[in-house]
């Protein structure tokens, strides 16, 4: 694996990750569909590269003060709860069903945001 390509990728998922949309959206389909990893895995290697980014985008907006605090515990446990949920379905699921849900994931979230920008211009 070209060293180069997986920093360039890195650094283009970081930068999704900074503007709130998700790394996800390249480094997984760039670790299946470049580097050949299977979708298990690139879904876990995701889930290890989330947990830097998201505690450094947590320090810049606590820093920033845009964080209620109050509503953190409850989304705290909501997210670890979800974690486990969606580990335990995933572990459970063949490749193939999984890279179908992720696309539809993808597609949902893509539309989402596209319809959110149009809206505010609008």
């Amino acid at each position: 694996m070209n060293v180069i390509f997986l920093i360039l990728i890195g650094v283009a998922a970081g930068a999704l990750s900074g503007m709130g949309i998700g790394g996800g959206a390249v480094l997984i389909p760039a670790l299946t569909l470049i580097f050949g990893q299977s979708q298990h895995a690139a879904q876990n290697i995701n889930l290890v590269y989330f947990i830097p980014t998201a505690a450094f985008a947590v320090a810049i907006h606590a820093k920033g003060g845009q964080i209620q605090k109050e509503i953190l515990p409850k989304l705290i446990m909501g997210g670890i709860i979800g974690a486990v949920a969606g580990a335990l379905i995933a572990l459970n699921l063949e490749a193939d069903t999984l890279r179908q849900i992720f696309a539809i994931f993808l597609l949902v979230m893509g539309f989402s945001e596209f319809f959110k920008k149009v809206e505010k211009r609008g």
